[in-house]
C-alpha cells in the first residue's frame, strides 16, 4: 500500500491542525494504521493507531488532545490535533502494518512525513 501524508504546517500553541493520510493500492481496513512523530536526533515515537480490528489507541502524551479517525470510503486516516503545544513540533508519519501496533519496525509502508511546527 502506498501512503501520502499531508496537512502539516506552522501554527501557534493552542491551535488545531488536521493531518491526512491517503492510501492507494489496497484497502486500509486490513491494516493497522498509525501515526508516528519524529524529532531530529530522536527515535520515531508512536502517537496513535486505528488497528485492523477497529480498536483505537493514543499515546499518553496526546490523549485528550489528538484523535485518530478513519474514512473507509476515502481510504484515508486522519489525525485531529487540538491544543497543540511546542513539544508537539515534529515530522509526522503515517504508517501501515499488520503486527505490533506500537513499534515503528513493525510497519511496512510509510508516508513521506509532514512537518508540524508549533510556535509559542
Amino acid at each position: 500500500v502506498q501512503l501520502q501524508a499531508s496537512g502539516g504546517g506552522l501554527v501557534q500553541a493552542g491551535d488545531p491542525l488536521r493531518l491526512s493520510c491517503t492510501a492507494s493500492g489496497r484497502s486500509l481496513s486490513t491494516y493497522n494504521m498509525a501515526w508516528f512523530q519524529e524529532v531530529p536526533g530522536e527515535e520515531r515515537e508512536f502517537v496513535a493507531v486505528w488497528d485492523r480490528f477497529g480498536r483505537i489507541y493514543h499515546a499518553d502524551s496526546v490523549k485528550g488532545r489528538f484523535t485518530i479517525s478513519r474514512d473507509v470510503a476515502e481510504n484515508a486516516v486522519f489525525l485531529q490535533m487540538n491544543s497543540l503545544q511546542t513539544e508537539d513540533t515534529a515530522v509526522y508519519y503515517c504508517a501501515a502494518g499488520r503486527s505490533n501496533i506500537y513499534r515503528p519496525d513493525a510497519y511496512d509502508s510509510w508516508g513521506q512525513g509532514t512537518q508540524v511546527t508549533v510556535s509559542s
